[in-house]
């Protein structure tokens, strides 16, 4: 990287990507404008990434869309910046979301607090009893693909690519958004029904130790990470998601202070990724 100059930044977006409750365009024009203030930011569509990602020092990917859309260009994408060495933002090598659903079934072998997930018939008395069961692909997102189904329907259902999971009747559900490995704010949806409709939240010492584990599993060391859980009638946190690829901030609902707080993280994370491959 030429130090006489400012790092050129790649933001990967889908600006009319059409989110469920939520305007992604607007979180990526307002972070990527405060980001000009420290860099050269040029924006582009995420099947423009590959070609175009050999003009910058590095490659933000932010609010892109399911990958699922577009799997086949972001797979080469992925392996054409590994080849490369294209400094890509988040680092690919999350092993959560980033790679498909399968980080679920590892956590539950080790003992995390997650929704106990199964992906063969055979383990299908591991998991605990319960009304209804979740079936999801291995490779999904924004729920796609996702069902619920009766106890009874379990032993019709053909295992080939997918996960199931009790359905939790959850109290609420919670993000935390983490730059590197730094909690930087927590909201949450007190209204089971509206996944989206999010109000500020403060965590716990406990809350935080919860989400703090999962992203120190994680293999990522610059990037951005939201920790979803839900508490269930007990008290308990389990975790839903581990977002790791490209998770949506909801900034336009945190203070002006958290807001600058987190530009400022990642802004200081995107040098030490620019000083790291230098």
């Amino acid at each position: 990287m030429d130090h006489s100059r400012r790092p050129r930044i790649l933001y990967v977006t889908d600006l009319a990507y059409p989110a469920r409750g939520r305007r992604y365009c607007d979180e990526d024009i307002t972070l990527s404008a405060r980001l000009r203030e420290e860099f050269d930011v040029a924006l582009c569509h995420p099947l423009d990434a590959a070609a175009l990602m050999d003009g910058f020092d590095a490659v933000v990917v932010r609010n892109s869309g399911p990958v699922l859309h577009y799997q086949a260009a972001y797979d080469a994408f992925r392996e054409q910046a590994l080849a490369r060495g294209v400094r890509v933002y988040n680092a690919l090598s999350g092993k959560a979301d980033m790679a498909g659903k399968g980080y679920l079934l590892d956590l539950t072998t080790a003992g995390y607090p997650v929704i106990p997930t199964v992906a063969r018939a055979a383990d299908l008395p591991l998991l605990p009893e319960a009304d209804e069961y979740v079936v999801k692909p291995l490779l999904g997102a924004d729920s796609i693909g996702l069902e619920f189904v009766g106890r009874e329907a379990l032993s019709g259902l053909e295992f080939d690519g997918i996960l199931v999971q009790p359905r939790i009747r959850f109290r609420y559900e919670v993000s935390f958004y983490f730059v590197d490995r730094t909690l930087q704010y927590a909201l949450y949806a007190p209204r089971p029904d509206e996944r989206w409709v999010l109000e500020p939240y403060e965590p716990t010492d406990a809350d935080r130790e919860f989400a703090q584990k999962f992203v120190d599993w994680n293999t990522i060391g610059h990037g951005i990470q939201r920790v979803d859980a839900c508490r269930t009638p007990e008290g308990e946190l389990l975790l839903v998601e581990l977002e790791d690829l490209n998770p949506y901030l909801s900034l336009d609902l945190v203070d002006a202070g958290t807001r600058d707080a987190f530009v400022a993280a990642m802004a200081d994370s995107l040098r030490g990724l620019l000083a790291d491959g230098a």
